[in-house]
Parts: C-alpha cells; structure tokens; sequence
C-alpha cells in the first residue's frame, strides 16, 4: 500500500523507483529547463534574475539532459494506471526534447497546452521576443489510456464556452510567494491557478497525484484543497521543509464544493422507454417543443408518433425540424400542471433510483 499525502526527500529517479506500479492517476513534472546560459543573468539594474545559475538546472550537454528526462519519464509511466496520465512543463529550452521523449516512451500526448504569462519578465538585452508564455503536454499513459477530463465542469466554469488551449494567467507574485528573509524561496514557484486547472479539468476527488520535482509543494497546495491525495518527491531539503510547512496550513475543501460536475457520458444510461415503463409518462401523453411549435405523441413501446413519421425520440424531434440530428431529451417536453418540463427531469429521476 502506498503512502500518500507525503513528501519523499531524495534524487527523483531513484525516489520513483520506490513506487510501485499502476499507483499514480496523474503525474505533473515541472523537471529542470535546461537553460543552457553560460553565466549570469542580469536586469538593468545589475541585480541577479534568480534560479539561471541554480545547480539543479545544469547539465553538461543536450545527451545528458535527454538521459535525465528518458529516465525519470520511464519511471513516471511505469507508476501511472492503465488510464492515468501526465502534464509536463518547459519552455522553448526543453520542451521539444521533453515532447520527443514521452512519445519515444510510448505515452499519447491528448493536448499541447499555452501558458500565457500576463506579467512575463522582459527582455534585459533586447536580442529576441521577450519569452512571455510557456508549454505543457498532456498525455496518456499509453493510445489505450480512458483520460479523466471533466469538460463539462470546464464548460460551465468558463461561462459555458468550451476551454481553450491557450490559458492567461499571471506568474506567481504577492502573498502567494514563498519568501524567506526577502527572498524568493524558490525561483520558478508556479501559480496556484494553474495547478488548479490541471487538477479540476484531469482528475477526480480521491485520485493521486505524483510530482517529480516538487519544489515548495504547489501541486500538493492544489491536491489538498480539492480533495486529492499527492506524493511529491524533492531533494532540496529547504524547498521540502518550506513545502511541509505550507501544506500543514492548508484545510481540505468540503466534498460537495469539490466534486466535479457530473458528465453525461459517466451517468447511467436510461433509455426513454423506462420512463413509460415506470409509469413516468403513459401511451398517448402529447409531448411539446418548448414554444409548443411541435407535438407528438407517446406510443406503448417508447416510440413516439407525429405528422411526419414515427420512430425514437431522436429521430422524430429531428423529422419535425427538418434538421439532420436531434437530443430528443432536451428538445421534447412533458406538461404538468400548466407548465412544460424537459422529458431529461424525468431520466434524472431514474438515475437518483439507480444510485
């Protein structure tokens, strides 16, 4: 049995290795960019841009980096679920040799995903675009991979407008900076917010998140506060100190403020038929458009009859409309008492029963 909620101090390959297989629902990884600078980086005022000459991010060359990732990523794969999956981070430094790697490994990338910085930091030597923006790969363990994705939760959160692969947020400033006596405790701490996407939109309350390169406990903040469990791994003692500390503060949300928004598709099939079966509409009820526009009109065995044809909810809503295809269960209504209600009110009556 895995331990969850903890944080593994030590080399991240080797801390993988001690995982078992299958144990993982999701791995986040924001490895090393390999920024390849040959010194210092500095603003115009001659202070230091932090994390450019950290030890973790150098490597003698390209084949020792690619050796790096090519191991970690093995063993990220090996620990996922048949279903599981993995989001990687980088910038133009890394991200293309990150990308041939994980397909190389076997994993199916789903998305390409677009961090737009709104507060990017500029270009001190004005020699090339200043690099405002950063890319994750989502993917699965394998073609065969079922991914968790709750779209409809990201629909309804985004204003029912379907999400975008291009998503603006700021990098991590203010209060939710880690600091320690003035200074950034981490370099490269991510935003809250993004985590938060991630682990909404991929993964379910319970699940388990792995983190490789833990840093000062992001993705851990973000799986306490929705419900999911984390294993971060981080051989840095004072980013795993300041990590323990930051999630010991953190109080859990409520199961039913984070319980995604339920997908059709994971619901219980019921067929309209049950709803005659059941006594829930009888043989010959008339059912209506929402403007009463068209009728028709409920047979014995679930098909329904109107001036144009006969057959499924489906196909008859569509005939009426002259259109291709209909949701029989949204364009149909039942009246009662006056008032016309969607025949889908009645299917969620089913399926409360089923649970």
């Amino acid at each position: 049995m895995v331990q969850k909620d903890v944080i593994l101090k030590g080399d991240c390959i080797e801390r993988l290795k001690s995982l078992p297989d299958g144990c993982a629902d999701l791995v986040f990884a924001d490895p090393p960019y390999n920024l390849q600078l040959g010194g210092d980086l500095t603003r115009p005022d001659q202070s230091q841009v932090d994390g450019v000459t950290d030890a973790w991010d150098q490597f003698s060359s390209f084949k020792a980096y690619d050796a790096f990732c090519e191991q970690w990523l093995a063993e990220a794969r090996r620990i996922l679920k048949p279903n599981g999956a993995i989001w990687v981070i980088g910038s133009y430094h890394n991200i293309f040799r990150l990308g041939t790697i994980i397909q190389d490994l076997g994993y199916w990338i789903q998305n390409d995903v677009v961090w737009v910085k709104t507060n990017p930091m500029p270009n001190f030597r004005g020699t090339r675009f200043t690099n405002a923006h950063e890319t994750l790969i989502w993917a699965g363990r394998d073609p065969k991979s079922r991914l968790t994705f709750n779209y409809h939760s990201l629909k309804a959160g985004n204003e029912d407008i379907q999400m975008r692969s291009d998503w603006t947020f700021p990098l991590c400033t203010g209060g939710e900076r880690l600091k320690r006596n003035g200074r950034k405790t981490h370099p490269t701490q991510k935003p809250e917010a993004l985590l938060h996407r991630i682990l909404t939109a991929t993964t379910e309350p319970g699940d388990l998140v792995v983190d490789p390169f833990f840093g000062t406990g992001t993705t851990g903040a973000g799986a306490k506060k929705l419900g999911r469990h984390y294993i971060g791994i981080e051989r840095d003692k004072t980013y795993a100190t300041e990590a323990e500390k930051r999630l010991a503060a953190i109080i859990p949300g409520a199961q039913e403020d984070i319980d995604p928004l339920p997908s059709p598709r994971k619901q219980p099939r019921v067929a309209f038929g049950q709803l005659i079966e059941r006594g829930l509409l009888s043989p010959g009820t008339k059912l209506y458009c929402s403007k009463k526009r068209h009728v028709a009109q409920i047979k014995a065995d679930g098909s329904l009859r109107a001036e144009t044809m006969q057959g499924s909810i489906h196909k008859v809503g569509a005939s009426v409309q002259n259109t291709a295809s209909c949701n029989g269960w949204t364009f149909w209504h039942y009246e009662e008492a006056g008032k016309l209600a969607p025949i889908d009110s009645l299917r969620s009556v089913i399926r409360q029963q089923m649970n």
